[in-house]
């Protein structure tokens, strides 16, 4: 059973359901602030955990987050929990937005929903650049936005700029972001709320240009 926290008018036309990454739960403070900026933009946000981490809550044993091929059914089965009513966009933060990549496809040819949305997609293991994770990516057919940092270790853009993604992808670079989408104000004069401001409008911008 998935527990969700919600964010955002209960009216909104659009509902974006995330999942977490892999080491941190879905109300850290970076995911919160995802969810309030794109909530200020007017979706809906819903949040939920994989059970391997709802059940570091209630145990002193941290369980390692198992491969993301083993949690596409557990994503599939927070879409039905979450009965969305209207238009429905789904990703996450890293790992979250991985696994929400690899169970896309099929959901949007059954008109289940309307597109994907990653947030620091992980291209490959931090120090690892050659290990991609970028093969579903080439023939994607499920309108997609991935936002990611310039400075991003799991993806950075002079690399994603390499690779073969599918023409669906729309790729957002928010400058100096890490992996959090935060950027370092004394370097680039950007604050984490600046990005947020961006992050929530060209979101908007594209989930109403893909729920028509």
């Amino acid at each position: 059973m998935s527990n969700f926290l919600f964010d955002g008018p209960s009216d909104a036309k659009v509902t974006i359901l995330l999942a977490h990454g892999a080491g941190a739960a879905m109300d850290t403070a970076s995911m919160s602030a995802f969810a309030q900026a794109l909530a200020s933009a007017g979706s809906r946000v819903a949040r939920f955990e994989f059970d391997y981490m709802a059940a570091r809550r209630v145990s002193a044993a941290r369980r390692p987050p198992p491969l993301a091929e083993k949690l596409m059914a557990e994503y599939c089965h927070a879409i039905d929990e979450l009965k969305a009513s209207g238009p429905l966009i789904i990703g996450g933060k890293s790992m979250g937005g991985r696994v929400a990549s690899m169970v896309a496809d099929e959901l949007f040819v059954a008109k289940r929903i309307s597109g994907l949305l990653c947030l620091g997609y992980p291209f490959h293991p931090t120090g690892k650049p050659q290990q991609l994770r970028t093969a579903h990516l080439a023939n994607l057919k499920t309108p997609t936005l991935i936002v990611q940092g310039t400075r991003d270790p799991f993806g950075t853009r002079d690399e994603v700029e390499s690779y073969d993604l599918a023409g669906t992808i729309e790729l957002l670079w928010l400058e100096d972001g890490d992996h959090d989408l935060k950027p370092r104000k004394s370097i680039s004069g950007l604050s984490l709320a600046d990005h947020m401001d961006i992050l929530g409008r060209e979101v908007s911008i594209w989930a109403d240009r893909n729920t028509q």
